[in-house]
């Protein structure tokens, strides 16, 4: 089974690419933050370790975390974030490896997970490689203008916490350019899958 890490700055197109591998080549596609809402859940492995953290507040009032009012709390405290980041992280890597595994034994022949923190996370030791999905800056500000209506302000407050062109180009083993029509981007990706499941790499 061949296991690729999908990455890249916010508005770049990771979505049109994950769709595409799960369409084309039936990939089994995991996206971090949506797993970790998984397990934020009731009975979920992260749930109890985040309301023993952070108490009972965090709740609404069907007993569910919060999502609004737990964000607005770790992103306002850096302390609280290191915190929600030591129970999550680790919960979703552990969740991340089993899927894998049993996905193997299923006979699944490519396995995608797609995460903002992939490197510092160190999935290039446990996945086949990492792909970088690039996007010129002025095409990624102007999709999340229009799909997401953020603000000129928010988004270079976004951007400005992630990862640099040249840091995600060193850890990443293929670059995808999204900066053009999709028809280029599903080429590059074709030849990328041809190379990879041709040559065994």
């Amino acid at each position: 089974m061949k296991s690729i890490g999908i990455t890249g700055g916010v508005g770049a197109g990771k979505s049109l690419v994950l769709d595409y591998l799960k369409e084309k080549y039936n990939a089994y596609i995991i996206v971090a933050d949506k797993l970790a809402h998984e397990l934020e859940q009731p009975g979920e492995a992260c749930y109890m370790a985040l309301v023993d953290t952070f108490g009972e507040n965090i709740l609404d009032e069907n007993a569910y975390i919060d999502k609004i009012k737990f964000a607005a709390m770790i992103f306002s405290d850096a302390k609280a974030l290191e915190k929600t980041n030591a129970i999550i992280h680790p919960a979703v890597k552990e969740e991340i490896l089993k899927r894998m595994d049993l996905e193997e034994k299923a006979g699944t022949e490519l396995f995608v997970v797609e995460a903002a923190l992939l490197i510092e996370e160190g999935y290039d030791k446990i996945l086949s490689e990492l792909w970088y999905i690039h996007t010129k800056s002025s095409i990624r500000r102007k999709r999340l203008k229009e799909s997401r209506g953020y603000s000129d302000e928010k988004i270079d407050g976004i951007m400005k916490k992630q990862k640099s062109e040249e840091e995600f180009r060193r850890y990443c083993r293929r670059v995808i350019d999204n900066s053009e029509d999709t028809e280029s981007t599903y080429a590059q990706i074709d030849r990328i899958m041809e190379e990879i499941f041709s040559s065994g790499i």
